[in-house]
């Protein structure tokens, strides 16, 4: 064994920053994957929790007095529209559907049993997703009747849904898709609520985290012809920017010891690391896709869209991963006819970091350093587990 070798294998098992930076003298080493001579490609995004707070309903109402747009009096688009340009161009995008939807003219709830409206899923499909996982702690927070309503939504607007079901024969299931040519499985698990929990006779209608029952689907899913498995995962401590030990271990276990070829988590709502384990990434948490707590610290506003390249080779799928860091915008609080300053936010928006960063115009340097301060915070977390270096994450150029 060399000394990269070893160095490797400890990285792996410590996850310590340190040996990341002693391990870039490595980074060239190891051989190019030997691709299949016209081997299939395509590209995935994923994005983390999207959690509709009523601060973000009462958003999505002004902005639809003035577009005149959306349904019910709620329109998400504007809201949401900094992202497209990111997860449209993707071959496949994933979403994380977090809770169950109401009825489009409310009542609406947030924190700690959400219902929120049905139109931010036609403002998913539209930025360009494709597919979510609906797989969480929130899935159960109105029972079995809002389960069924979520996916009937999801159904109508054209969004894939797996994760949960609204009968035992949906429930077994895969969703597999063809994405330019492969067909790609997507699979999603969760931890259960203790608020909430499903009740036993309704246990088919959420998949619970269970190293033997991901095991099982990713067996049926390559029984059906899926090429590429796809684990949504959510876990972890909240507001934590390190993995928890249970999340480790579940890694550890899903990268050992199956054939699954990425593995998104969510349930953090800030980012965590993504590392490549055993030959597989892992995205621990993308933070959130889009919240607004109720007090918000500066993290849970900050997420992170995966991005991954799948490549055919000789030996199998070799996968290149990059990010795009996002922020939502938050407006500060103001009496009524309260004059801001010029540039001050506005509107709740999810904003494309680099987009901005790359095209300031007039922003003033307080807003443009915090579009910073985001971008530098969010690639200290990724990288936190040693992804640059001999793993090569970088940042996402939309001129590739």
């Amino acid at each position: 064994m060399t000394w990269c070798d070893s160095l490797r294998i400890g990285r792996a098992l410590a996850g310590a920053t340190a040996f990341s930076l002693f391990a870039a003298g490595c980074a060239s080493s190891p051989a190019e994957p030997q691709r299949t001579p016209g081997g299939r490609v395509f590209t995935v995004a994923a994005a983390g929790d999207v959690l509709i707070h009523p601060e973000l309903v009462e958003q999505a109402a002004a902005d639809a007095k003035r577009t005149g747009k959306g349904e019910a009096g709620l329109d998400f688009g504007p809201m949401m529209a900094g992202v497209r340009p990111v997860i449209s161009k993707a071959d496949l995008a994933i979403c994380h559907m977090e809770t169950p939807v109401g009825k489009p003219r409310g009542p609406f709830q947030g924190y700690p049993e959400f219902l929120v409206p049905p139109q931010i899923l036609t403002t998913l499909k539209d930025v360009g997703y494709d597919t979510c996982s609906t797989a969480s702690n929130h899935t159960y927070d109105h029972g079995l009747k809002a389960v069924r309503r979520t996916l009937d939504a999801m159904d109508r607007v054209g969004l894939g849904h797996t994760g949960s079901a609204r009968t035992p024969e949906e429930a077994k299931r895969i969703n597999i898709r063809s994405v330019k040519g492969v067909k790609v499985a997507h699979l999603s698990y969760s931890w259960e609520s203790f608020l909430n929990p499903t009740p036993k006779k309704e246990s088919w209608a959420f998949n619970r985290i269970g190293t033997s029952a991901i095991k099982q689907a990713e067996a049926e899913a390559r029984r059906q012809g899926a090429e590429v498995v796809i684990l949504s995962v959510h876990w972890g401590l909240e507001h934590y920017n390190e993995p928890s030990v249970p999340q480790l271990q579940l890694a550890e276990r899903i990268t050992k010891e199956t054939g699954i070829n990425l593995v998104i988590g969510h349930h953090a709502h800030v980012v965590q690391p993504i590392q490549k384990l055993n030959g597989t990434w892992v995205a621990y948490s993308l933070g959130n896709q889009v919240a607004r707590h109720s007090s918000p610290t500066g993290l849970t506003e900050e997420g992170a869209i995966g991005w991954f390249e799948f490549r055919e080779t000789a030996s199998g799928w070799d996968v290149a991963a990059r990010y795009r860091t996002t922020l939502v915008d938050i407006p500060p609080e103001a009496e009524e006819g309260e004059k801001l300053p010029e540039g001050t936010v506005r509107d709740h928006r999810l904003v494309d970091v680099r987009q901005v960063l790359d095209n300031p115009g007039s922003l003033p340097a307080d807003r443009l350093a915090r579009y910073r301060l985001a971008a530098e915070r969010t690639r200290g977390f990724l990288f936190n587990r040693g992804a640059p270096g001999g793993d090569g994450m970088a940042e996402l150029s939309l001129t590739d």
